[in-house]
């Protein structure tokens, strides 16, 4: 039986509620100050990870830090933190660990926590890439865009995952648009895909500017707070929102019934699968990061994976093999902690339609 755990934490302290019911009672500021107090822990027993090709068991360990106080802490004291998690782990006998949310985030994207600990270590980022693409493609079909001819935007462009998510969709792409906030590392991520694949890209820094066009996009920035709302989107616009916490505000969702809005990363797990915890999920559902944990083990590769900054195509190619071999898939689309139905997409398309047509026919 291969063994492996991820560390989480909350996103913000609402989430505290899911282990700790009696929190929700209390001032949201006196649960997160007296959390940072609080080490990290186990939270659940993970079992039924089976294919035919091996079996895994692993546990869920908890870093009780928000995204915020993970952003806004000293960082040598979050990395500690995360450090400790790890070493939970280790002491329930994984032998590789992944890094949630927040946790790949802190420092140099999981180096110095492996470093420090004494089994491997994966931010699950090359999978999260692999579903990523591959569900923004598919929405994309759904709502009638040809990558060819449609404007691309990705949001947090420069980082681990925005760069390789680029460096990939540009090989489809026809018109694309980087945006982050620092130009240096635009320009060097711009000229890269020109070289790789010929595509001439734009790079801004302006968010708004940037959606005022756009018609397929992915965002993977890692703003604590939304930079998406309802009047930045065209009618009929794809978003992957592959961040944790959400790049997009809920009220997209309520507002916007013209936009396809997905969760990136959301992958259905083989076996009879039990995360005997609740993270918002439908049963057998995680996130990307958790299965390439889990891919991992059920391998036996105990070995660093996904670390820092820079995510390679070939990982993401190998670890889209791996998933494929053992039967991890992605999940449908969800948004906003629901299932979307092909039906709904329909619908979406639709209404879109009748708005750009009105649109077009008012100017």
């Amino acid at each position: 039986m291969q063994k492996f755990a991820f560390i989480i934490h909350p996103l913000d302290i609402r989430d505290v509620a899911r282990k700790f019911a009696f929190t929700r009672y209390l001032p949201e500021r006196v649960v997160e100050s007296a959390f940072r107090l609080v080490p990290p822990m186990k939270v659940s027993h993970i079992t039924g990870v089976k294919t035919p090709y091996g079996e895994a068991e692993g546990w869920f360990v908890a870093c009780p830090l928000t995204a915020r106080q993970m952003l806004e802490l000293p960082e040598e004291f979050v990395l500690k933190r995360i450090i400790q998690a790890g070493r939970v782990a280790e002491k329930l006998g994984a032998g590789i660990v992944g890094l949630g949310a927040f946790t790949s985030v802190v420092g140099d994207a999981g180096i110095t926590i492996a470093k420090n600990l004494n089994i491997a270590v994966t931010t699950g980022n090359s999978y999260t890439v692999a579903t990523a693409i591959q569900g923004t493609k598919e929405a994309a079909r759904l709502m009638g865009h040809d990558l060819r001819r449609a404007h691309i935007v990705v949001l947090g462009a420069t980082g681990s995952i925005g760069s390789v998510c680029a460096r990939i969709l540009a090989r489809e792409a026809g018109r694309m648009t980087l945006v982050a906030r620092d130009k240096s590392k635009l320009e060097k991520t711009a000229a890269r895909i020109l070289y790789e694949t010929g595509l001439a890209v734009s790079i801004t820094s302006d968010v708004k500017k940037a959606l005022r066009s756009a018609q397929v996009v992915i965002a993977v920035t890692s703003a604590v707070d939304t930079i998406i709302g309802p009047e930045d989107l065209l009618p009929g616009t794809v978003v992957c929102d592959v961040s944790r916490p959400r790049n997009v505000s809920r009220q997209v969702a309520e507002q916007r019934d013209d936009v396809l809005v997905i969760e990136g990363g959301v992958v259905e797990v083989p076996g009879e699968v039990n995360f005997n915890f609740n993270f918002g999920f439908p049963p057998r559902m995680a996130y990307a990061c958790m299965s390439e944990t889990m891919l991992l083990a059920l391998e036996g590769r105990y070995e660093h994976f996904s670390l820092g900054r820079d995510i390679t195509i070939e990982k993401v190619e190998e670890i889209s093999a791996l998933a494929q071999k053992h039967g991890f898939k992605l999940a449908g689309f969800r948004s906003f902690e629901r299932a979307i139905h092909p039906r709904e997409i329909e619908a979406i398309r639709a209404r879109a339609l009748v708005r750009l047509n009105a649109a077009c026919s008012a100017g």
